[in-house]
């Protein structure tokens, strides 16, 4: 049987950040959902300090893929050696490595190189591919590195939590059930959802982000944001991802946990922010500096996350009160 031909490409570009810094972003996989467009979610799966196993999560051309990346982290010489394989084509892995080399003090040569063996002819990813996804991902990297020295003013992290004496069932189910969001939530003015396969979500929600202080669009109204979802319902977790979020963000991630004790639960909503570079008063209104991006980009997302959680909270603890009356009524 003739062997599998094999497709290689190399391709090296400069970037204005410090070998270490790029060397940094390309190591700290779980941050990638907020640096580099298309990651969605990243997963470690098992880490000793040298190897590691990620499930990785992207949104390209309209669908989700997962892959599963095994990776060999060489700090010293600032190289990680990778072999990915993708779930939906058993048998076509892509293997490669990134490395970077100083290009002065403050700028790095980064060079990709991947290798995969022809791929089915509808592979969405295959081999014809791979030159343009290598120039890619090289190009969303040093985008995300040429911002290093402005990333502790422009990365805002957060978290909203909330008690709740209830089933984890009732409210994994309100958040899983977000075509109804329109009906339940002041801010979502409508809902589509299209769920490929099971726990999957691409989510476009009608907000009134204009309302807030956000760029909607060219006509200042609704808002139609599309977001990913990653749903782990034994988990209780989903995971989500805007996919062009409205200025001043450049990039919106986070999840929703439930965290359970012996007598009820935590419901958690984090969010990971980066704020965008474009001139503030854009999206803000003139004078606007980066702390009142930060601002406003907390408090109108807290408080969304706060009616989010209200209605969560009231979704699973109704059924328990009504239960506790009924109980109580048939004593008297």
């Amino acid at each position: 049987m003739p062997s599998q031909p094999v497709r290689s490409v190399r391709r090296t570009v400069r970037v204005a950040a410090p070998a270490h810094v790029v060397y940094g972003m390309l190591a700290d996989a779980p941050r990638w959902p907020v640096l580099l467009p298309s990651y969605v979610h990243v997963e470690r799966m098992d880490f000793d300090g040298a190897g590691e196993t990620l499930l990785a999560w992207e949104f390209q051309d309209g669908r989700v893929r997962s892959s599963r990346l095994r990776r060999t982290l060489r700090p010293q010489a600032h190289r990680v050696d990778f072999e990915q394989d993708d779930p939906a084509w058993p048998g076509d892995t892509v293997a490669g490595s990134w490395s970077v080399e100083p290009d002065g003090a403050e700028r790095s040569l980064v060079t990709l190189w991947q290798q995969t063996p022809n791929a089915p002819a509808n592979a969405p990813a295959g081999p014809d591919g791979l030159d343009a996804d290598t120039a890619g991902r090289l190009a969303r990297l040093r985008e995300a590195a040429e911002r290093w020295d402005r990333l502790d003013e422009l990365l805002l992290a957060f978290e909203e939590r909330m008690r709740v004496e209830g089933p984890a069932e009732l409210v994994y189910d309100f958040l899983y059930r977000v075509e109804d969001w329109p009906e339940l939530l002041p801010h979502v003015d409508g809902s589509s959802v299209r769920e490929d396969r099971p726990g999957t979500q691409v989510v476009v929600l009608d907000t009134a982000a204009a309302g807030a202080g956000f760029t909607a669009g060219p006509d200042d109204g609704a808002a139609g944001s599309e977001t990913v979802r990653l749903c782990f319902p034994h988990a209780g977790r989903i995971v989500f991802k805007e996919t062009a979020p409205p200025a001043p963000l450049t990039a919106h991630s986070g999840e929703w946990s439930l965290v359970p004790d012996e007598s009820g639960l935590t419901v958690v909503c984090a969010h990971r922010v980066l704020l965008g570079e474009e001139p503030l008063e854009a999206a803000l209104g003139a004078g606007a500096l980066p702390v009142d991006a930060r601002r406003q980009v907390r408090e109108r997302l807290g408080r969304e996350s706060r009616q989010t959680l209200c209605l969560a909270k009231w979704h699973a603890e109704s059924p328990v009160r009504r239960l506790r009356q009924g109980r109580g009524g048939s004593r008297r």
